[in-house]
């Protein structure tokens, strides 16, 4: 089975973008964050013409917004919320093969690192640590699970261009990268990704549309992440970053991850 996470950063403007994910990397199970849609506008007939007849979304006007998309049967949908805001970040989906798929999208959190004085990342902070308490409670390593998504924190030093500079950056700071551990470990999750790839290798999958050449300047970071229950570990086979997508017409600032799964 083939996963791609991809935060779209709206899925109506971009759904040509979508088009060629699918023909070029044809996942089996496509996640997509921001969609930034109402679930009535949703691009519902134009995802089951690209092949994907199961489809569970979760959106609103103009931000945020999750849905799944899937070759696969899907029951059992589930949209969870959390620190009592129904702000559409989190989709939970069941597929015919016992796997269930976790979309989530992690709040950015602002731009001042200091939760006193910034609701934004005070907001973050406590949002990690309710998905953190949840999934002690409600997942067991023996369970089939994934979870994918815009995570918005980028953990190792090599998930971001400058360890040093980026500490007081949010996406990095010491307090996020402890919380996303104590996260990754409440089930514990296996991060599929550099299940493949070393820590010491630098692997981006945002850059900022500020930069005027960002593949040249390659200031990125590595927020988009996928997560396998140890159950699911054994069946991993394989992991990409489509790192070409940042190059697409009108791309998303962030680019697809991609697994690939033995089940």
């Amino acid at each position: 089975m083939r996963l791609v996470t991809w935060n779209i950063n709206s899925i109506r403007l971009r759904i040509d973008l979508v088009r060629r994910l699918t023909s070029v990397m044809a996942p089996d199970v496509l996640c997509l964050q921001e969609i930034k849609v109402d679930d009535p506008l949703f691009p519902l007939a134009a995802c089951e013409e690209m092949g994907y007849p199961h489809v569970a979304f979760h959106g609103m006007k103009g931000y945020n917004g999750v849905a799944v998309l899937s070759k696969l049967p899907i029951d059992d949908v589930r949209t969870p919320s959390w620190c009592g805001r129904e702000d559409r970040r989190h989709l939970v989906a069941r597929l015919a093969n016992g796997v269930s798929v976790h979309c989530l999208y992690i709040p950015a959190g602002g731009d001042i690192p200091d939760p006193e004085t910034n609701d934004k990342f005070a907001h973050k902070l406590d949002f990690v640590r309710e998905l953190t308490d949840w999934y002690a409670s409600n997942l067991r390593p023996t369970d089939k699970a994934i979870l994918a998504g815009d995570f918005n924190i980028a953990p190792l030093e090599n998930d971001v261009w400058s360890h040093k500079q980026m500490l007081r950056v949010i996406s990095h700071t010491p307090v996020e990268v402890d919380l996303l551990e104590r996260f990754q470990a409440s089930v514990p999750f296996v991060d599929a990704v550099r299940h493949f790839v070393p820590h010491s290798e630098r692997l981006y999958t945002w850059w900022s549309y500020r930069s005027a050449d960002w593949e040249k300047n390659d200031r990125g970071r590595r927020l988009d992440h996928v997560w396998v229950t140890p159950c699911l570990a054994p069946s991993l086979r394989g992991a990409m970053v489509a790192r070409e997508a940042r190059s697409w017409v009108q791309p998303s600032d962030h680019v697809p991850v991609m697994i690939d799964l033995d089940l």
